[in-house]
């Protein structure tokens, strides 16, 4: 049902269908992403698990500390921070042990989450595309 009085609503309806239609791909990119990475995440669980632990890390260090933080923990916080460096020392080495005691090493880690990323930035950028190519002038034309 086209409006007479509206030369635009034609290309109004089109553009969301097009929209529409690049919406849908992108969700479907993204459930298959997902579906990829549940099922790396379930053959190399513990790939995850150190890149997990390496994010964890790598958060806590990047956090500032505050002025209050410091003077309300003051020798309790140096007590804390040093057992926590020894037990980070600790599970590391045993991670490493089991890493090493099932045959993983650091590099197939690395690729494994190497892969694991590589399969997400091509997700996004499929369903960019999809998106970008849904929207141009003859794209709902079949």
């Amino acid at each position: 049902m086209s409006d007479p009085h509206n030369p635009f609503a034609h290309k109004r309806s089109g553009a969301t269908q097009a929209a529409s239609k690049a919406l849908d791909n992108v969700v479907d990119t993204a459930q298959d992403a997902a579906r990829r990475t549940v099922d790396t995440i379930e053959n190399n669980p513990l790939s995850v698990l150190v890149g997990g632990i390496a994010v964890g890390v790598l958060a806590g260090v990047l956090l500032p500390r505050t002025e209050r933080e410091t003077a309300m923990l003051g020798p309790v916080g140096k007590r804390l921070t040093e057992g926590a460096v020894t037990a980070a020392r600790a599970a590391r080495d045993a991670g490493t042990a089991e890493l090493v005691a099932a045959g993983i090493s650091r590099e197939a880690a690395r690729a494994q989450v190497s892969k694991l990323l590589d399969g997400v930035v091509t997700a996004v950028k499929t369903a960019g595309e999809a998106a970008s190519n849904a929207t141009k002038p003859g794209a709902n034309e079949n």
